[in-house]
């Protein structure tokens, strides 16, 4: 995806898509294009653009609420490599803090951000929410709605929904599926929850995008260099906690029934640093990921553990003295020489 002005992700587009396939209509006949396909490299689509497609299907279906219906159907691969982060998640915090650090991967229109204010969680859309439509707003706050029932388990609904946008003749749609009190014509677009959510387990993982996430993980373990038993232990424990964020050494030693310390004086016997085998283990996984189209940098910096991508550009810096981008520019010139 690359970062124009209020860029939203294929990935996001596609519930659309697939909304209306699932209604039985042809969504390209519907939209007038085609569907963002699973390799469609760095595919975006403008805030307006999004808009366009929301409207021509409430059109097509005389479904003025759509919007609602196609969030109601978010599943983490809609999120893309952001869902898989978010379902590694300990809790709701850690999901709802990873979500608003990373939500620019998802979209780029209005972010979100949280507050308590007492007993309520308020989630709330920044001003721009304003520019963007009803469609468009129906869609992010019924997505983020789901989101919440599906990863929790559970049916909570919000203590109340705020629309900055006028009532619409139907209101019978927003009570079904928010099933709280609704407010239009609000100052700013917001959900509220009870604070209670903020406690709540998170369910299993879906089993679907665990096993991808899993088979990602051991297949780029079993490329990496194969050297004493010790390291590639570490670097198994290093490659699957990369996806929870910045790996410790203490959280490894853990997973290996040891101490922080006993680890680090082990991997000193075998001439390595703990340091040196996270910087390896995140260089070859790079590697592995750069061949993805699919993937741009900043979901790359994502799924190597890094909360910024100018972070993941210094480190790969120090590394190959390269920038990420001319390495993935190099690497497939050289892909396309050696396929001719």
């Amino acid at each position: 995806m690359s970062k124009t002005t209020h860029a939203i992700p294929g990935t996001y587009v596609r519930m659309l898509f697939d909304y209306l396939e699932g209604q039985g209509h042809a969504a390209d006949e519907v939209l007038a294009e085609p569907a963002p396909v699973a390799d469609g490299g760095e595919l975006s689509y403008s805030a307006q653009h999004w808009r366009m497609l929301l409207e021509r299907a409430a059109r097509h279906l005389d479904e003025p609420a759509i919007g609602l219906r196609v969030g109601a159907t978010i599943t983490p691969a809609h999120l893309g490599p952001l869902g898989y982060v978010l379902l590694a998640s300990s809790g709701v915090p850690a999901a709802l803090e990873r979500y608003v650090r990373y939500q620019r991967l998802v979209h780029d229109v209005s972010p979100v951000g949280w507050r308590l204010d007492g007993d309520v969680l308020v989630l709330e859309w920044s001003a721009e929410s304003r520019n963007v439509g009803l469609l468009v707003n129906q869609c992010g706050m019924a997505a983020l709605v789901q989101f919440a029932r599906d990863i929790t388990g559970t049916g909570v609904s919000p203590l109340a929904v705020h629309f900055v946008e006028a009532q619409p003749a139907d209101v019978a749609p927003y009570s079904a599926f928010f099933r709280c009190p609704l407010v239009f014509g609000a100052e700013t677009t917001r959900v509220d929850y009870a604070a209670a959510l903020l406690a709540l387990p998170l369910r299993q993982p879906d089993p679907g995008l665990v096993a991808i996430l899993e088979r990602q993980v051991q297949i780029r373990v079993a490329e990496l260099p194969q050297r004493d038993d010790l390291a590639q232990q570490v670097r198994s424990c290093i490659a699957a906690w990369l996806i929870k964020g910045e790996p410790l050494l203490d959280n490894i030693a853990v997973e290996m029934h040891m101490s922080g310390r006993t680890l680090r004086r082990k991997l000193e016997q075998g001439g390595w640093t703990f340091r040196a085998l996270l910087d390896d283990t995140r260089l070859q996984m790079a590697h592995e990921y750069f061949r993805d189209k699919r993937l741009v940098l900043p979901e790359v910096a994502l799924l190597l553990g890094y909360s910024e991508q100018s972070a993941f550009n210094r480190a790969f810096m120090r590394w190959t003295g390269d920038t990420p981008r001319l390495f993935r520019q190099k690497m497939f010139i050289g892909l396309a020489i050696t396929q001719r």
